[in-house]
């Protein structure tokens, strides 16, 4: 491993993303050199923002859930979701499954609620056949990108997320929320200040949160950019399927839209400028089978490209 002094290798080739960490000795047990070399990665990604671990010899779930357990032995749930996923074993999951003709917009996970995992650390199973990348973004380098006035704006009001649980569309409540009791609901809304109704008609439970935009990182103090306004805004949709939502439900009760704190509409040119900072600091790298992403959440947000052919990818979180 590079020592203070030397040049890294970054994983995307404009010399940006997390620190490529190749495992220096093929003779010494990789899980045994990660236990001995902790400390070091931690700085990295303390430092950098992330790591990525790179012919170490990964080849299984098992494998990578011993090597995250190194860096965490208390992984997280994935509880008050907002894609679906599946466990794959212990606080194991596959990476969001949605159409792979699609695009995830770049995001910090779980900055949606007022809970978060400092860490999510993910494993390439299967890299795909064509495309698939996980792009990544400096959330230090989005926070400066927009307009001060827009981030005064929001710094003072938050974020309001508003879902709406339909059946049969977007996540069900009891998906969500890991539970078929309406209890168990009303009792981590209330531990979160969530305000939730649940409704005869229409849908049948609506949630509301404001959040904060932006947060200091806890060990820097470093302003990031925070939140999901531009991805839980219905204008996160294409034209046809906003229509068809707004046709469906009313404006009021699609799946999922977000405004200011305030509750006051987000400006479309606002999200487009804030989408548009996003793709400013996007950096993209190619996956290769048993490839160890470890990045610091707060400083990296991440997305998902389009791809072709098989693709496995899966996560873990702290």
């Amino acid at each position: 491993m590079p020592a203070a002094d030397e040049k890294f290798e970054f994983a995307a080739p404009d010399g940006r993303g997390p620190v490529v960490v190749r495992r220096p000795a093929a003779q010494l047990q990789a899980h045994t050199w990660l236990t001995e070399n902790r400390s070091r990665i931690d700085d990295i990604v303390a430092t950098h923002g992330g790591v990525l671990l790179r012919d170490f010899g990964f080849t299984s779930v098992s494998a990578f859930n011993r090597a995250v357990q190194i860096f965490s032995p208390d992984l997280l749930d994935y509880v008050h979701r907002s894609t679906p996923r599946t466990k794959i074993g212990g606080k194991i999951y596959s990476a969001t499954e949605y159409p792979a003709d699609r695009s995830i917009p770049l995001h910090n996970e779980n900055s949606y609620t007022d809970a978060w995992p400092d860490r999510i650390y993910f494993f390439c199973l299967v890299a795909a056949e064509h495309g698939g990348e996980t792009p990544i973004a400096d959330s230090r380098g989005v926070y400066r990108r927009i307009d001060p006035a827009v981030r005064e704006r929001f710094e003072r009001a938050g974020v309001l997320y508003v879902r709406n649980f339909n059946e049969g569309v977007d996540l069900s409540w009891q998906e969500v929320f890991q539970t078929e009791d309406r209890t168990e609901v009303e009792r981590y809304c209330a531990a979160h200040r969530i305000e939730f109704e649940w409704r005869d008609r229409g849908p049948a439970l609506r949630t509301s949160q404001r959040c904060q935009a932006t947060v200091p990182h806890p060990g820097t103090g470093e302003p990031v950019w925070f939140n999901q306004a531009h991805l839980f805004h219905i204008s996160a949709l294409d034209a046809g399927e906003q229509a068809s939502l707004i046709e469906t439900f009313g404006t009021e009760n699609v799946p999922r839209n977000a405004f200011y704190g305030d509750g006051s509409p987000i400006e479309p040119d606002v999200l487009e400028h804030i989408r548009d900072a996003y793709e400013q600091e996007k950096a993209l790298f190619i996956w290769q089978r048993g490839d160890i992403m470890v990045l610091d959440n707060l400083l990296f947000a991440h997305g998902r490209r389009p791809f072709k052919g098989a693709r496995k990818i899966v996560v873990a979180m702290s």
